[in-house]
């Protein structure tokens, strides 16, 4: 039998989320030798510095955004260096300062506008034989000269700038240029980028849709950033943040590349870090105790549970079960969350040994059993470690009896633990109930996965939660079924739009028990430039449905086609598509995706460039469906959940596919060819770096940002098909 392996195209998409970025570069023009009598000889070609790290500090506040650049560059040769540092400035970029010393000497810059920059920029991209910075083509340009730069030494540069934000209906963006810094020659050392925000109005979203941040938000201030090592960039960093005096915050984004075609949308929702007092809420603590949760794995359970009962609100009310072969509860009904319940909880739960069988549905019908009728938030945290051996065990039936049961519409939030799972099962009781599967693989630790989960749902403030768009015609958005908002948490729906125009878009639900409505002015455009991150996010998590009802329901002609197209159109590898962008006398997986019985290195990782016939890739996806358990199962099931809740598009293999703005480009046959290219296409061929290339991109700038990505590419734009050759 051959040994499936449809998880790791999977964790092949997820290990692509992560970029790197920086911004200005120095390019080398003259090496100057020893002797200080010879003249400085010409380098044969420019080229830029590699660079030992780069640090970014982000100032924000009111608008006004202060921008301090930290780096270091190296010089890796054992002669002298002069340069060039240029960095391409931010639209209404003021520079406050340059620090960069020549012999005791502060060296100034100059800044040069729009029309003397671009030809800096073509004469650099002609010399350097890189089309790189046509993407800045029209931003103004800082210019220094760097001398000396010591042999086998450093050069440091600080800088700072000043630019106010745009404001839009609530919504700041901010956004910082980072693709420069793909010309260094090999990966930066270190990069850290710091955002803080101070704002007046309290701030309800924070959200990065080009880079993986951590937030941590009051309700005046926000901070944000990552840190990476040995990394390089490959696209700007974009950071949007939402202000409103409203209990919970909504914005629209949009994106509509012409009026023929229908819209892309995101709304961002969330209460922020509100003064609203978290509503009390009603939640049961079910805890797999069978003996298959030895090893380890029940001390973790048992000291997180720990954590989420001492984490109770004083309003709140719980309980608390354990099951094996037989039941075992804390208390016939839910009870308040006072010291004395609480200390009981505590003891009850010290308790707690291996034993028996698992009988999943009556463990879940008791807790289901125990909510009363009310408006509070009611939630079941459910662990287990295995498929159901005692009782009922038919999938089937336990999906019926809980539909059955579950007339409070309790969320039931799953936490399933190892391999030896029935990912089938509790995928479907997570989803059927308005919850969310979480896995946590052998050497992943319990007590950390469920405490991070606890913190973000322990305080909800709008439960039930309805949104109605008006007049608007809607369709395919993502998640389907709406989540509670909770304090500090943020709801990212995605979808697509037929009509434009402006409407009010009314969220509902209940706060504190009472029901609750806010009304919202938005616009729908009919034509939107930005935001083009959008289709491919909405991409992301329409595949990863299609995926999930496909594993669940068997495979259907019409769902596999759509995940078929949308794969080819947005570059989102799956099983289906992977081996549809390589050349054509090849049939192999794109680089990280497996062939069946394909052999792991040291790290446990999937060796590359197996081959694997499509016959073999048909079986194999066919199969998708069967797997219930095991490690594929469970990393499949895990991933799937990734791309259902994506809110940073994931990544593709960057050897072979290029995201450029709402494009998606495949390597074929040495060129980067456009996603929307068809062979009967009439093509207009240009010569790379000769004059009707660049009197192409001024005719048409929105050129600029695909040309800037590859020497030789087969490019669809406002009808035109254009091919760049050498």
């Amino acid at each position: 039998m051959k040994n499936l392996r449809i998880v790791i195209w999977i964790v092949s998409v997820i290990l692509f989320q992560f970029y790197a970025y920086a911004d200005g570069i120095i390019i080398i023009e003259d090496i100057v030798p020893p002797e200080p009598h010879i003249r400085p000889r010409p380098a044969p070609r420019p080229e830029p510095l590699p660079i030992k790290y780069h640090r970014v500090n982000v100032d924000i506040v009111s608008q006004v955004a202060t921008t301090h650049i930290d780096q270091v560059f190296l010089n890796p040769y054992p002669r002298i260096m002069e340069g060039t540092y240029i960095f391409p400035l931010p639209e209404e970029a003021a520079i406050s300062e340059f620090a960069m010393y020549m012999d005791g000497q502060k060296v100034q810059g100059e800044i040069l506008e729009k029309d003397e920059a671009r030809r800096i920029y073509e004469d650099i991209v002609r010399r350097m034989r890189d089309p790189g910075l046509l993407e800045y083509m029209g931003r103004n340009l800082f210019k220094a000269r760097v001398f000396p730069i010591p042999a086998n030494g450093e050069k440091r540069i600080e800088l700072t700038y000043h630019q106010t934000l745009k404001y839009d209906a609530g919504m700041i963006q901010y956004r910082y240029p980072l693709n420069t810094e793909r010309f260094s020659p090999r990966p930066l050392e270190e990069v850290a980028l710091s955002v803080k925000i101070k704002s007046k109005v309290p701030i309800k979203n924070v959200y990065s849709p080009s880079h993986e941040v951590d937030v941590k938000m009051d309700q005046y201030e926000a901070v944000c950033g990552f840190e990476q090592k040995n990394v390089k960039p490959d696209k700007d960093f974009v950071l949007y943040y939402h202000v409103s005096e409203k209990e919970v915050g909504l914005n629209l984004l949009s994106f509509r590349k012409r009026q023929s075609e229908d819209g892309y949308f995101m709304l961002l929702v969330s209460p922020g870090e509100t003064d609203t007092p978290a509503m009390p809420k009603d939640i049961v603590f079910v805890l797999d105790t069978s003996g298959s949760m030895q090893g380890g794995k029940l001390d973790q359970a048992k000291n997180a549970l720990r954590f989420c009962i001492q984490g109770l609100n004083k309003e709140d009310r719980f309980n608390v079960i354990s099951f094996a072969t037989s039941l075992n509860s804390f208390a016939q009904n839910l009870l308040e969350a006072n010291k004395e319940n609480v200390g009981e909880a505590l003891k009850f739960v010290d308790g707690f040994k291996e034993r028996g069988g698992t009988d999943i549905n009556s463990a879940l019908l008791k807790a289901l059993a125990m909510f009363p009728d009310s408006k509070r938030p009611r939630m079941v945290v459910f662990l287990t470690d295995g498929e159901p051996t005692i009782g009922v065990t038919n999938s089937g039936d336990i999906l019926k009896n809980l539909q059955e049961a579950n007339k409070a519409k309790a969320r039931i939030f799953v936490f399933g633990v190892g391999h030896e799972l029935n990912t089938h099962l509790l995928d479907k009781i997570a989803e059927n109930h308005r919850g969310v599967p979480e896995y946590v693989i052998p050497k992943e630790n319990i007590e950390v996965k469920v405490s991070s989960f606890y913190e973000k749902v322990s305080e909800p403030v709008l439960s039930d939660v309805e949104i109605n768009l008006g007049k608007i015609k809607i369709y395919d958005m993502y998640p389907q079924v709406l989540p509670d908002l909770f304090k500090g948490s943020q709801l990212i729906l995605t979808g697509r739009y037929r009509e434009e125009g402006a409407t009010a878009i009314k969220l509902a639900g209940y706060m504190n028990g009472e029901k609750k409505e806010f009304v919202y002015e938005e616009k729908f455009p009919e034509k939107e430039a930005e935001n083009d991150f959008i289709p491919r996010l909405w991409a992301t998590r329409k595949v990863g449905y299609l995926l999930s009802e496909i594993r669940f329901r068997g495979e259907n002609r019409e769902l596999v086609d759509e995940v078929i197209r949308l794969s080819k159109e947005y570059g989102i590898i799956t099983p289906y598509t992977s081996f549809l962008v390589l050349e054509p006398d090849q049939d192999r997986f794109l680089a990280g995706t497996p062939a069946p019985g394909r052999p792991r290195d040291e790290s446990g990782a999937f060796k590359s460039g197996m081959a694997m016939p499509q016959q073999a890739q048909r079986e194999m996806v066919q199969s998708v469906r069967k797997m219930q358990s095991g490690e594929e199962a469970v990393m499949g099931a895990r991933t799937i959940q990734e791309l259902k809740k994506a809110d940073v598009a994931v990544r593709a293999d960057k050897e072979r596919i290029k995201y450029i703005e709402d494009k998606t480009f495949y390597l074929q046959n040495g060129f980067w060819v456009d996603s929307e290219y068809k062979e009967d296409m009439k093509v207009r061929e240009i010569k790379y770096l000769s004059e009707e290339y660049f009197n192409l991109l001024k005719e048409k700038p929105g050129l600029q940002k695909y040309f800037s990505r590859a020497e030789k590419i087969i490019l669809v734009f406002d009808g035109e098909c254009y091919k760049i050759v050498e």
